[in-house]
């Protein structure tokens, strides 16, 4: 099955303006606004367009840069709910994120809030972010959001930096009590061109370890790294077999789960750029994710709903139809290989996750 008549989520770029600058991030964030940010009434005819998809409407995603530099985000987020819209918000961590600001977004309707957490103490996290005590400000929020009743994701961006730093961050997100955690893992963009990459090793260490935590009551999420179904795919079916010692040190930091293990809360298809997610660019230009800079219109001029139903190369993306060993995985069906990684390395969306055990491989 794929997402072919619509989006599980669409994600908005309201503005590249932020206050962080984080090492890893795919934008070059600034402080004010840049020329051609989709005014006010541009941004609600995105949020009539997501309408349009059909019922139930896929999840808007207000992102950016930071969505609370938009003067006007109340007013998008007013408009959205007024259509029936489902939304998120990701914010950055600063002092813009206020308890006002908080309970605004929960009596608005937010569906939920992401905050991220890339480190299990101050000096990663920080050195991560490069804002002296944001990791103290970020548990902060979190645990403000929480008490509001504001349903609030923990989103981390894996690393070489923070990789064996995994267990502990397990820890601290179950001890806020956040049941969503989200990893994302590194596509080598803007910033984070510089940043240095996990070897494959290393990833399927690291999908080994998200396996492990989605069986200790937090649902976890991988974006960026579609091969954890199959690692999830083998490790149901025959129990542990990835003996790598990267791996074997993390589960080592692994703690138990009241009542015992659970199953798995990882489902068994995820989503990829294309197939179920769509991205909309600051300037309103439309993206297969927002990883995978390949343009396929504007919002301005094209309809999302027809360019993501009928773009060839997404049509592509969602037939499986890939070069080399992803094209060729008898698992291509549930994972696909990050089409923004393929993109970054080889400059082809449709060839090979080299981020892959198996991409050395003929699957």
């Amino acid at each position: 099955m794929t997402f072919s008549e619509k989006p599980v989520l669409v994600f908005w770029e309201t503005t590249k303006a932020c206050p962080l600058s984080c090492v890893h991030c795919r934008a070059s964030a600034i402080l004010g606004p840049v020329p051609g940010e989709l005014t006010t009434e541009e941004g609600m005819r995105v949020i009539d367009q997501v309408k349009s998809f059909g019922t139930p409407p896929p999840v808007l995603v207000f992102t950016g840069g930071d969505p609370l530099m938009r003067a006007d985000l109340p007013r998008l987020l007013a408009y959205a709910k007024r259509l029936g819209v489902p939304f998120a918000v990701s914010p950055a961590v600063s002092r813009n994120l206020t308890d006002g600001v908080l309970a605004d977004l929960r009596d608005m309707g937010a569906s939920s809030i992401s905050i991220s957490l890339d480190g299990a103490g101050a000096e990663t996290h920080d050195s991560i972010r490069r804002v002296a005590g944001t990791f103290e400000l970020s548990l902060d929020r979190v645990r403000t959001a929480t008490d509001l009743g504001v349903n609030v994701q923990v989103n981390t961006a894996v690393m070489k930096a923070n990789l064996r730093e995994l267990p502990a961050m397990l820890d601290l997100v179950r001890g806020l009590g956040v049941e969503i955690w989200e990893l994302f893992f590194l596509i080598q963009v803007g910033r984070g061109s510089g940043v240095a990459d996990l070897t494959p090793a290393e990833y399927e260490s690291a999908c080994n370890f998200a396996y492990d935590a989605s069986r200790r009551g937090v649902v976890v999420r991988c974006v960026e790294a579609p091969f954890i179904r199959r690692v999830a795919s083998r490790r149901s079916a025959a129990g542990d077999y990835w003996r790598d010692e990267g791996y074997l040190a993390m589960s080592r930091g692994l703690g138990g789960a009241a009542g015992g293990l659970a199953p798995s809360t990882l489902g068994p298809r995820g989503t990829l750029d294309g197939d179920g997610i769509i991205f909309v660019g600051h300037d309103g230009t439309i993206n297969p994710g927002g990883l995978l800079p390949v343009p396929l219109g504007n919002v301005k001029d094209d309809d999302l709903a027809a360019v993501y139903r009928t773009d060839p190369l997404l049509n592509k993306i969602r037939g499986r139809e890939f070069s080399g060993p992803c094209g060729r995985c008898s698992y291509s069906g549930v994972c696909g290989g990050s089409r923004a990684r393929a993109y970054a390395y080889s400059g082809d969306p449709l060839g090979s996750d080299p981020a892959c055990l198996l991409s050395g491989a003929s699957a």
